[in-house]
């Protein structure tokens, strides 16, 4: 009877504790008696008895995150405060539309010089903190910050038809038989 990703789980809360504080000998009649149970390779069992209930740093989709081993899905939460808030994205997002949508390399110098005129012409109206951010912003920011914009903001959706064999049958082609 092959036990459930829950039970495994289960039983590898309640005997990592027991391997953890075993000595060397014991360790290995425990590990024995685990892989028996679970089914797992050896060499993955003691890695996972060793390290259950310890902090690892995992690399997932290009980003560090650190995990509990053991713990079900459960990171630490993010403890650098977000650099560029709500009311950045608010203001980038308004002159985004009044510059009439330009990319963020093409934005990005021209910050700097547009936020006072709008300022002067009452189309923004933000504070010192904002404008600062706003000046020292970079274009892949830019880019992050208004992703969920360029989408509603997609001009020509993808094609989801795919060329048929009517036109090319009509089409006469001629091969090195045909120049006799």
């Amino acid at each position: 009877m092959a036990l459930t990703m829950k039970e495994k789980r289960a039983v590898t809360k309640e005997v990592a504790a027991r391997y953890q504080r075993a000595a060397k000998k014991e360790r290995g009649l425990i590990l024995g008696e685990f892989v028996k149970l679970t089914g797992y390779n050896r060499s993955y069992a003691a890695y996972l008895l060793r390290n259950w209930g310890r902090r690892a740093r995992v690399r997932i989709e290009g980003r560090d995150v650190v995990m509990v081993l053991g713990a079900k899905g459960r990171k630490e939460k993010r403890k650098v405060k977000r650099k560029y808030d709500q009311r950045v994205l608010l203001a980038l997002k308004r002159i985004w539309i009044i510059c009439d949508l330009i990319c963020s390399k093409r934005l990005h110098p021209f910050l700097p010089e547009i936020v006072p005129v709008l300022e002067g012409f009452w189309e923004l109206n933000i504070d010192d903190e904002v404008r600062k951010k706003l000046i020292e912003i970079s274009p892949a920011t830019i880019d992050r910050l208004l992703a969920l914009e360029k989408k509603k903001f997609a001009l020509k959706p993808k094609s989801k038809t795919k060329p048929g064999t009517l036109l090319k049958n009509q089409i006469p082609i001629r091969t090195f038989a045909d120049l006799r």
